[in-house]
């Protein structure tokens, strides 16, 4: 199945001619709208950008580091982001590390990846040092955050730069004149996954430019855009859906100083586009009707508000949804028009409710794999319960298909990665004939809308032949106020060898305590209410789906840092 652009965008070659072609079109306009250590916000153009680019990867080229693999470890950051394009735009391999890894498993990566140098923050500093004493492999440790040189190999960020700029001035052209070959590995990402042992995706120049132009064809982005980067750059829906986005588009790029931070830079910001997972977004709606619901008629007012702009909108084609729900606006900054939410499914119910209050929320689908977006809700349509429809040049078809019309989703284009690095056997296991097996589930309606039902391995097979898919029980348990997330798995039963449906459920002790308005409340009446709201949700479903056991917890699960759970990190016996 293939999707027809919407809209025609420039040709890149690879990330160089990209930063080459916007500076030409953009360059006196803000690539970046930075907070500073006092507080205020300055702006920092794409001729600023592509002048710190240029010295920064003459200065690496100087150091020997061309053709070498360069890890970036660090919060989100305009240096973040200009290293990355520096790396990829001429000198080697960017590697960008996950922040929030223990140290033992930085080492492991850094080493199974054969980098060369790491450009890191001060906050990973003692981690840096301590690597340095028990490492041979690393020739460089780059400090965003030193002012100055502390060793031959403990250098500053800054100072690099600077030498840099010398160096171009003086006529040095090893960076400027690089070729790139788009077909290369430009990036080496190491999945956060929901196993313990990490793969490394490689993708070149062409996979990440690809994607690019293609999500550019289905959705409006321009110069007059800009985002607050919210999730981690290290993850590829992150750098390529929104900052490279961006980049491409002329757009400016700001970040955000931590979660607890997000309502404060939204409104110092004031985005147009957003890129957030279903956590964040639900969290923020539950926010929004916990606010309405703590006045008399405040719920009921809220959902006659709803009920009116829908009505108006829909039939009539008025739109007063911004000034019905100033306030909702105004917590993300008064000027967002675009959410895209990804990594997992969002809750329809809080993406109806966003829409209705003139937040346009759409839903996509990729993998790091993919570099990474695969299919999104596009500008001629969107659906809330499905992922899209393809990218424009990207092909979706299934495979396997049984009779409920569910298949493995194939992927054929040309963001489809390179491989998994140094390991053949995981690629021939997911990549036939340029092709990508996904793991993933779904249909796809006649219409051509995706819809995922969850992941092959994930998948709870009855004695009968039935399957369950967890993500869709994991669904029904999200819509109890009393669950804040759950975990659904499969479970032999010795006497029958029936399979049955267990799960862990994480309950919201301080949503218990406020509807019942108790402060305190034992465990044996909060199983009770859990096994009330089960009992319910159990009757919406046929009876080999239904919940035959569960326990509750009160921690919540291992992560990666897109909030999706860690599955086998958990203990499920």
């Amino acid at each position: 199945m293939k999707t027809e652009p919407i809209y025609k965008q420039r040709k890149i070659t690879d990330l160089k001619d990209m930063i080459s072609q916007s500076v030409n079109l953009y360059g006196n306009r803000n690539a970046f709208y930075i907070k500073g250590s006092n507080g205020e916000y300055y702006g920092k153009t794409y001729n600023e950008l592509k002048v710190e680019i240029d010295a920064l990867g003459t200065a690496l080229i100087d150091l020997g580091l061309k053709d070498k693999k360069i890890a970036i470890l660090s919060e989100n950051s305009q240096q973040w982001c200009t290293s990355y394009l520096t790396i990829t735009c001429g000198v080697g391999v960017v590697v960008p590390l996950d922040r929030e890894l223990p140290f033992n498993e930085i080492e492991n990566l850094i080493s199974r990846a054969g980098v060369s140098a790491i450009i890191f923050s001060s906050k990973h500093e003692k981690d840096m040092l301590q690597l340095r004493q028990i490492s041979n492999q690393i020739e460089y440790y780059i400090n965003i955050d030193a002012e100055t040189d502390k060793d031959n190999d403990l250098l500053s960020y800054s100072k690099l730069i600077e030498k840099g700029k010398i160096l171009v001035q003086n006529g040095n052209r090893t960076y400027l004149d690089a070729e790139i070959d788009e077909n290369a590995m430009c990036a080496l990402i190491f999945t956060s996954g929901t196993t313990d042992l990490a793969k490394g995706v490689m993708l070149s120049s062409k996979n990440i430019v690809s994607d690019i132009m293609a999500v550019c064809s289905m959705l409006t982005v321009d110069e007059t855009d800009s985002s607050l980067s919210i999730l981690p750059l290290h993850h590829t829906y992150e750098c390529t859906a929104n900052f490279l986005v961006m980049m491409y588009n002329g757009a400016c790029f700001s970040f955000n100083e931590g979660l607890k931070h997000i309502v404060k830079n939204l409104q110092e910001v004031k985005p147009t586009v957003l890129m957030l997972v279903p956590l964040i977004l639900e969290n923020m709606h539950k926010k929004i009707i916990k606010q309405a619901s703590k006045t008399k008629f405040g719920k009921l007012k809220l959902n006659v508000a709803l009920e009116i702009s829908n009505f108006l909108y829909s039939f009539l084609k008025i739109d007063i949804r911004k000034k019905l729900f100033k306030q909702v606006h105004n917590i993300f900054g008064g000027r967002v028009r675009l959410v895209i939410c990804g990594a997992a499914a969002v809750n329809p119910d809080v993406s109806n409710d966003l829409c209705s209050m003139g937040v346009r929320i759409i839903q996509g689908y990729g993998l790091t794999e993919c570099a990474p977006i695969v299919a999104v809700n596009n500008d001629h349509g969107y659906r809330d319960d499905s992922a899209g429809k393809p990218l424009a040049g990207v092909e979706v078809w299934l495979e396997n298909v049984g009779d409920d019309g569910i298949g493995e989703i194939v992927v054929r284009g040309d963001n489809v990665m390179l491989g998994y690095y140094e390991n053949p056997v995981a690629t021939q296991k997911v990549l036939k004939n340029g092709c990508l097996y996904t793991g993933d589930l779904g249909y796809i309606d006649e219409e051509g809308y995706i819809f995922i039902t969850g992941r092959k391995k994930n998948v709870i097979v009855t004695k009968n032949g039935k399957n369950i898919f967890p993500e869709e029980v994991e669904a029904y348990l999200a819509k109890s106020p009393y669950v804040k997330e759950s975990l659904v798995w499969g479970r032999i039963d010795e006497e029958s060898g029936e399979t049955e449906v267990n799960a862990q459920i994480v309950i919201d002790m301080e949503e218990i305590k406020e509807r019942l308005n108790v402060s305190t409340i034992s465990m044996d009446e909060i199983y009770k209410l859990i096994q009330a709201d089960v009992k319910e949700i159990n009757k919406q479903m046929p009876l080999y789906k239904r919940i035959k056991n569960f326990t509750i917890r009160e921690e919540e699960f291992i992560k990666t840092t897109t909030k999706k759970i860690k599955r086998y990190a958990e203990n499920m016996s």
